[in-house]
């Protein structure tokens, strides 16, 4: 039996019957059981169980005579699937008693002849069928599933339904998740049909879908800041996604839960969007319009982030808590915390205990959106041994500070090895220079680099209870 594919008839397949004496007239009987068939209706692969069996008797070829006749048979049985394929069986030679499957589709053919015949399917039919099933895994993709590849897209949502058609009604085939990569074959109004990786189909929202070159970006983005100095760890107040660029309506690909840790690494603004509410913003009070508040349409920070899985990304600042020590954070006096560093450890005894306490700096600026720089204020609480709290070692104001701001141990000669900490500060001519500092408990010192100028006399600054 010849199982082909008919070349110029679409889905119409052909079954050749080789094995069997033509006989007019004579009972034949054909039991067909298909693994499976691709059905371009629904795009899904039909998966048929049981055996369609059909009876038939051969009729004879008046035209011909003796061992040369050839009686042919169309249509005499014919079988369709969901309207997609048509299976017609032909008669075209006598005196073969093996089955033969020549195919290039994965499905099973068996032959179930009169009682007269002893064997129904030979090893070669085996070795035959198993050859056409590799072949037919072969094929690319796009001709063993019938469907061209379009594009290839990323799902955006945290988790999406897949639906077998676009319709107010339908049922659901399946789910896809955040970040997973699907391959478009069909678009429809609003919907794609994708094909995710294990081989399932289905309709899913445009507005869940991005391009590859979203996901090349986020891919960029990450790369660039894999080894950027974290400023601060963070929590999130809300779902977050993770932008390509600053700004509300920028393409976004992964989506941050809530309560997620964070990795903060830099600042920008972009502008905000006049009237939008997002669904994730927390409500934030206005505050009046002051003297150094920069001209123009209004501003939101935004922080580049890193997640815990190492993917970079832009998230609206006002979405992430910095998670300050509550020891340092309690003396902020108001001030928004936008990063901090532990310089190093003491030993703190009290009431015969003894544990580490650590010494921190404190990167700080007002608490508003859209400022020109990302900090102004530096402030070293030490922690006093005898009265056990923290003290304000030292502060400084009035900075255009720029980071990421750096830490770091050097040695000092007689001073031994102690903590620095560098900034970066923009001038009038926006040129950026960094101030470097020393902790050697409890004063903090000006590094001055070589060729630079001692800085002018400032007032002292007490330590003082903070």
């Amino acid at each position: 039996m010849v199982f082909r594919r008919e070349r110029n008839a679409g889905e119409r397949l052909r079954l050749e019957l080789n094995d069997e004496p033509c006989v007019p007239s004579r009972p034949m009987r054909f039991s067909c059981g298909l693994a499976r068939l691709f059905d371009r209706v629904s795009g899904n692969f039909v998966h048929h169980r049981q055996p369609a069996v059909r009876g038939f008797a051969v009729k004879a070829n008046r035209r011909s005579a003796g061992k040369s006749a050839r009686p042919r048979m169309d249509q005499v049985w014919g079988l369709r699937y969901r309207g997609t394929f048509r299976v017609n069986l032909c008669v075209r030679k006598a005196a073969q008693r093996r089955v033969i499957v020549k195919a290039g589709v994965a499905a099973i053919v068996k032959h179930s002849p009169s009682a007269h015949i002893g064997r129904v399917v030979s090893g070669r039919v085996v070795l035959a069928a198993l050859l056409a099933a590799a072949a037919f895994v072969a094929l690319p993709a796009c001709n063993r599933r019938g469907r061209r590849v379009l594009e290839v897209a990323y799902v955006s949502a945290p988790q999406a339904s897949l639906r077998d058609q676009v319709a107010a009604a339908y049922n659901r085939v399946g789910s896809v998740k955040n970040g997973e990569r699907v391959e478009v074959v069909d678009h429809e109004k609003h919907f794609s049909r994708v094909r995710t990786a294990a081989g399932l189909e289905g309709w899913i929202e445009q507005r869940y879908l991005v391009d590859q070159k979203t996901y090349d970006a986020i891919q960029k983005l990450t790369q660039e800041n894999q080894a950027d100095p974290v400023q601060a760890p963070g929590i999130l107040r809300n779902d977050t996604n993770l932008h390509v660029t600053p700004g509300r309506e920028a393409e976004h690909l992964y989506q941050l839960a809530l309560g997620a840790k964070v990795s903060i690494l830099k600042r920008a603004t972009a502008e905000k969007q006049v009237g939008a509410a997002s669904a994730n913003a927390m409500p934030v009070k206005t505050a009046k319009p002051r003297a150094n508040a920069p001209s123009g349409p209004a501003l939101e920070d935004w922080w580049l982030v890193r997640d815990s899985q190492g993917r970079v990304g832009w998230v609206l600042a006002r979405m992430v808590d910095v998670d300050a020590p509550l020891d340092i954070a309690q003396y902020a006096e108001g001030q928004r915390i936008v990063a901090f560093f532990e310089l190093n450890e003491v030993q703190d005894t009290d009431k015969g205990v003894q544990k580490p306490v650590g010494q921190y700096v404190c990167i700080l600026t007002d608490p508003h959106d859209g400022l020109p720089y990302d900090f102004d204020q530096v402030r070293v609480f030490t922690w006093n041994t005898k009265k056990h709290r923290y003290e304000t070692a030292y502060r400084e104001h009035g900075l255009n500070g720029v980071l990421p701001v750096t830490v770091s141990h050097e040695d000092f000669d007689k001073e031994g090895n102690l903590p620095v900490f560098v900034v970066r500060v923009k001038d009038d001519t926006g040129n950026v220079s960094e101030r470097k500092y020393k902790l050697n408990t409890p004063i903090v010192r000006r590094v001055l680099a070589p060729g630079e100028q001692t800085p002018a006399p400032r007032a002292a600054t007490k330590h003082r209870r903070s």
